[in-house]
C-alpha cells in the first residue's frame, strides 16, 4: 500500500481474501431522506462490516453525527472487529457521500491504514463484482483510539482562525446554498456562510463515471477555487460529512496541515452569535 488514500474497485477485488483486509460499509442517509434505508442489509461488498454515521457519534451533543469520545470510539471499533494494524477500505452506496467521513473519523482517530474505494459500490456493481447479504460475524479485536486534536476544528477555533487569517477556510456546500441564495436542507439554520469563506462544492471532485478527478483536474479545481494547496486548509460544509470529500481531496493532491471543522454550517448557522455573509466568495 501506499499513502494514496483511494484504492481501485480491482485492487480491492484481488485483495477482499486478505486476511488483516477490513471492508467497512459507511452509511448515512441523505439530509433530504433521513429515513431512507441502508443497502447494507440487502447488498454489499462480501465481507463488508456495517458503520452507521449516525451511530457512531456523540450521542450527548446536539449536532449531527459529531465525533464520539475516543474511548467510546475504541469500543465500538472492538465491537465491530476493528482492530490496530489493520488494512481499512470504506466504501458508500452512493459512491462518494459518506465513505470519506468514516475515512476521516478512523484517520483522525489514529488508524493508519484507512482508504477510500474510488467510484465506491456503484463502480463495484456496475463492473459485475460480487455482493452479498450476509452479515459477517468478526472476533472482537483491539483498537486504540489516539485522537489527533490538530485534525478537528471546533467553533472557537474558526472564530480565531477568521480573526487572525491563519488557515483557509474552504466550504463543501453548493453555490447556491453557500452563497445564501438557497435554504439549508436542516430546518433553523441561516442561509449564507462564515467570514472570509472559499466555496468549493464537493461534487466539482467526482468525474462524470463517478471516480475522484485525477491529480491534475484535481489541483485546478482547488486552485479555480481560489484555495493555495501550500497553506493550511479547514474544512467544512453542512454537519461535517461532505466536508471530508474536500479533505479527501487535499490529501491525495499531499496537502498536509488539514482540519475539518466537525460542527460545521449545522453549528454556526444555528447560533445567535456567529457572523454569516451573502453573496459569492
Amino acid at each position: 500500500m501506499t499513502d494514496h488514500p483511494l484504492v481501485s474497485t480491482q485492487w480491492l477485488d484481488d485483495h477482499l481474501s486478505s486476511p488483516d483486509l477490513i471492508v467497512i460499509n459507511a452509511w448515512m442517509p441523505p439530509v433530504t431522506h433521513p429515513d431512507a434505508p441502508p443497502v447494507y442489509p440487502n447488498a454489499h461488498i462480501p465481507g463488508a462490516v456495517f458503520f452507521d454515521v449516525n451511530e457512531v457519534c456523540d450521542k450527548a451533543s446536539d449536532l449531527p453525527h459529531m465525533l464520539p469520545a475516543p474511548h467510546v470510539f475504541s469500543s465500538t471499533m472492538r465491537k465491530m472487529g476493528i482492530g490496530d494494524g489493520q488494512t481499512l477500505v470504506v466504501y458508500d452506496d452512493f459512491g462518494f457521500y459518506s465513505a470519506p467521513r468514516v475515512w476521516w473519523t478512523l484517520r483522525s482517530m489514529g488508524a493508519e491504514r484507512v482508504y477510500v474505494l474510488d467510484g465506491g459500490f456503484p463502480k463495484w456493481r456496475a463492473e459485475g463484482r460480487a455482493f452479498d447479504d450476509d452479515t459477517p460475524r468478526r472476533v472482537q479485536s483491539h483498537f486504540s483510539s489516539r485522537l489527533n486534536h490538530g485534525a478537528v476544528a471546533d467553533l472557537d477555533q474558526i472564530r480565531s482562525t477568521i480573526a487572525n487569517g491563519s488557515r483557509q477556510i474552504l466550504d463543501a456546500r453548493s453555490a447556491e446554498r453557500f452563497a445564501g441564495e438557497a435554504p439549508e436542507p436542516r430546518a433553523g439554520l441561516k442561509s449564507g456562510h462564515m467570514p472570509t469563506a472559499l466555496n468549493l462544492p464537493f461534487t466539482q471532485l467526482i468525474a462524470e463515471d463517478g471516480t475522484f478527478l485525477q491529480k491534475e483536474d484535481l489541483a485546478k479545481a482547488f486552485q479555480d477555487a481560489g484555495v493555495d494547496l501550500d497553506k493550511p486548509v479547514t474544512t467544512s460544509c453542512g454537519s461535517g460529512v461532505t466536508a471530508a470529500i474536500l479533505t479527501l481531496g487535499l490529501t491525495v493532491l499531499g496537502a498536509r496541515d488539514l482540519a475539518l471543522y466537525d460542527g460545521s454550517w449545522a453549528e454556526w448557522g444555528s447560533r445567535d452569535d456567529t457572523d454569516v455573509v451573502t453573496g459569492p466568495a
